[in-house]
């Protein structure tokens, strides 16, 4: 049912007076998104492989695909919310008027929607191509573990049919907690004990902290997201591959790898050549496993209760150890500063703001200098770790302050150091992973991936692996409008920039569509031949007739 645009096609009929339907729309991001999925095929591959829970399909599973996308972009958690979604969003727009299509209540006047449906068994005229019930319910039948399979392999082969990443391979692991109101009610949450940062504290650790300390620790009921990121060192993308939602006590170790053996089975072996995790991931079997099984190196952070780290705490005073001043790379901005170009005005006031702010920011709260002095080194050979049976590097990470004051830190790696400057690389190779910190807020506060309306797991999960997919899919349109620099902005930020809706007119003819500006229709309805102009007259006035009849049973008002 989707649309083509063939602007010259359309125009020519037109000029011809041959036309199928005319509207008009405001043209929004929603809309020409669902336009790319509908050429890239995207809504018919995930339809044909998704677990559906019905026997009979009343409804295309394709359009209830697209309807839980939409109310993703939304920001709407609950599907009662959908009638909304529908008249606000540009979703019909990209499936033309057959699915959907402006009509007027004959007793209130009101303007609503004319949706044809996918069945007949309604008392009422349509106002939503389906009912949000039915989303709802379709949604909360589906196999918790039907889905995570789904998204976990199919939706990824999908990405990967579509070149969706990138030669290098660079993918990152790692878990965080997702919160939840404290109702027992919650399937397969658990009640946690916190501290004011959101880290998990031991119950019995809890006499031994500070007065001011145990009183900022509360008890929270949560979810533990294990997800796979994959991005590039330019930080042009950031997709997640996978993912599996758990009670917040269950370990995240074992269930990473089982995540990374999934996708080597799904995408076979060279698609994932480095993986970058956090020290909560340090197993040595298993690393020894990614590199000899599935070809990944991995680099990873060690602990200090580690022999491997005594080991190369004890080698740096050799004299083949040599310590070289590090930089970290420059970053460019988001977006290039304002305020150079800016009337003097302008400038002037930002910076009474800034000096106003700097003075209201206590000298406590104030963010912690940078160290003065930055060093790293690189050992390779190390074999002492008896669980992991392949050869490893420690880059050592020295960080000095002015009191002269020393921070040691070591990241293990799987790739033999071969250059002085690999120790380098590898520390700006891990500065990679909190990019995934900044990917977590966004979900949590832009996505509202946490704002859950039902205690069902089922539906749970559904809105967070929809979230993620939303997500995934609107960064592939990103780059495929050339648009790389809206691919880590907020939710909200990206409609901003590219919402500046447009009125326009479409004129739909064989399953194809022309949007025009209403000055340019205009013109073109002035211009075009006068038998032509009869024949779209006449074609104008059977619609208006037709309108005024397409609500034979509505809803009263």
């Amino acid at each position: 049912m989707c649309y083509e645009h063939d602007e010259a096609f359309v125009l020519s009929r037109f000029r011809a007076g041959e036309f199928d339907y005319l509207d008009a729309a405001s043209e929004v991001v929603e809309t020409e998104f669902f336009r790319f999925l509908g050429a890239e095929r995207y809504l018919e591959a995930l339809a044909a492989s998704y677990p559906s829970p019905r026997r009979k399909q009343e409804v295309p599973t394709w359009f209830y695909l697209a309807s839980n996308l939409s109310m993703r972009l939304h920001g709407s958690p609950s599907f009662h919310a959908y009638p909304y979604v529908v008249r606000c969003g540009g979703m019909l727009n990209a499936f033309g008027p057959e699915l959907g299509h402006k009509a007027e209540h004959p007793e209130s006047g009101d303007v609503t929607l004319r949706c044809g449906g996918f069945n007949r068994k309604n008392h009422y005229d349509r106002q939503t191509p389906c009912d949000a019930d039915f989303l709802r319910k379709f949604a909360k039948d589906t196999a918790p573990q039907q889905l995570e399979a789904w998204f976990n392999r199919d939706a990824l082969r999908l990405l990967h049919q579509h070149r969706a990443f990138d030669p290098a391979g660079l993918f990152i692991g790692d878990a965080s907690y997702v919160f939840v109101p404290d109702n027992p009610r919650y399937q397969r949450a658990v009640r946690l004990l916190f501290d004011e940062h959101d880290h998990p504290v031991e119950a019995a650790r809890l006499p031994q902290l500070s007065p001011e300390a145990a009183a900022r620790c509360r008890w929270r009921r949560c979810y533990k997201l294990v997800s796979l990121l994959h991005t590039d060192r330019e930080r042009r993308r950031f997709l997640r591959v996978a993912a599996r939602l758990l009670p917040g006590n269950a370990h995240e170790c074992p269930v990473l790898y089982e995540l990374v053996d999934d996708f080597v089975a799904t995408l076979g072996r060279g698609v994932m050549r480095r993986l970058l995790l956090d020290r909560g991931f340090l197993d040595g079997a298993r690393i020894a496993d990614c590199k000899q099984r599935h070809g990944i190196d991995i680099l990873i952070p060690l602990r200090r209760n580690l022999a491997l780290y005594q080991d190369a705490l004890g080698l740096i005073a050799l004299p083949e150890v040599v310590f070289r001043p590090y930089q970290p790379p420059a970053r460019p901005p988001l977006e290039p500063p304002r305020l150079p170009g800016a009337p003097a005005a302008v400038r002037r006031r930002e910076q009474r703001r800034q000096q106003t702010l700097k003075a209201r920011v206590p000298a406590a709260a104030a963010p912690a200098a940078s160290p003065a002095r930055q060093e790293v080194a690189g050992i390779s050979g190390f074999r002492s770790w008896s669980s992991c049976a392949v050869p490893l590097s420690v880059i050592l990470n020295r960080e000095l302050d002015d009191t002269g004051q020393e921070h040691l830190w070591m990241l293990l790696d799987t790739r033999p150091l071969e250059t002085p400057d690999d120790p380098a690389r590898r520390r700006d190779e891990y500065a990679l992973r909190t990019a995934i910190e900044e990917g977590h807020r966004q979900f949590k506060c832009f996505w509202d991936l946490a704002s859950f309306t039902s205690r069902s797991f089922s539906l749970v999960l559904n809105q967070v692996l929809f979230v993620l997919l939303a997500y995934n899919l609107l960064q592939l349109y990103l780059l495929h409008q050339d648009r790389p620099e809206l691919t880590r902005r907020t939710r909200p930020r990206v409609r901003h920039q590219l919402l500046p809706a447009d009125a326009v007119i479409l004129i739909y003819c064989d399953q194809r569509f022309a949007t025009l500006s209403p000055l340019a229709y205009t013109e073109l309805v002035l211009t075009i031949a006068e038998q032509a102009r009869h024949k779209i007259l006449e074609k104008t006035r059977r619609l208006r007739r037709q309108l005024v009849q397409e609500l034979p049973h509505p809803r009263p008002p």
